[in-house]
């Protein structure tokens, strides 16, 4: 299948617009990448997409990252993943966007709309106890868990945070969500060189993570600190 036809269906899609066209864009926007989605899924396997990730035109890997982002399974995962090193940064963050996609459909169409739903809840006990009965139904899902430790991090529950953390790794070992997620837990926790692993962790799996990298240069000068004054 001819990389040139994705891109041209990439093209189409449209840029960015100022701002205070912001409800317009998004309208305009989920409606070409609907478009998008069925023309791409009328054309291309996940294979090809896949074999496409490889493409020395970084034009073409954008392209095949928001289709796999729109049409791929959890078998994307590593591949995409590994596109969060990519130099190009809209190549990387096209890779994140994409991996968000497949994180949210790992799992049946009923449980990814029912974490979606649980997500937008404002009641943050009717969420928690939401995610709790999904998990219970769907043991393998792991975004579900994130967004539970997401809710307990809230809630200054930094405990049961790390526990679904450690869950989602788990079941996802690409997930920089969750190993970014530990670090701030075990900052919370007072839990220093914890964290530093954890956000060392976060950026060795996504490298473009500006506020990881700087949460590690501040423990990093905190660490420091604390050995040299225990060498006094």
């Amino acid at each position: 299948m001819s990389t040139a036809l994705l891109v041209d269906y990439f093209n189409q899609l449209p840029g960015r617009r100022a701002p205070e066209d912001a409800e317009e864009t998004r309208t305009q926007w989920e409606a070409a990448l609907t478009k998008f989605k069925k023309k791409v899924a009328a054309r291309y396997t996940e294979g090809t997409l896949l074999r496409l990730l490889t493409s020395p035109d970084a034009r073409s890997r954008r392209a095949a990252l928001t289709a796999l982002g729109l049409l791929g399974t959890m078998n994307a995962n590593a591949a995409v993943a590994a596109l969060l090193h990519d130099p190009d940064p809209e190549v990387h963050g096209a890779a994140a966007d994409a991996l968000w996609g497949l994180w949210f459909r790992a799992d049946s169409p009923a449980n990814n709309e029912e974490l979606r739903r649980l997500v937008r809840l404002r009641d943050r006990e009717q969420a928690m106890a939401g995610l709790d009965r999904l998990i219970k139904k769907a043991p393998e899902f792991a975004e579900a868990y994130n967004q539970r430790a997401i809710l307990a991090f809230r809630l200054k529950d930094y405990e049961r945070s790390l526990l679904d953390c450690e869950r989602v790794l788990h079941l996802n070992p690409f997930h920089f969500g969750a190993q970014a997620g530990m670090g701030q837990c075990y900052l919370h926790l007072r839990k220093h060189r914890a964290a530093l692993r954890a956000f060392r962790n976060a950026l060795a799996t996504h490298p473009h993570l500006e506020e990881v990298a700087a949460a590690i240069r501040s423990l990093e000068q905190v660490l420091g600190e604390e050995e040299r004054q225990e060498e006094k």
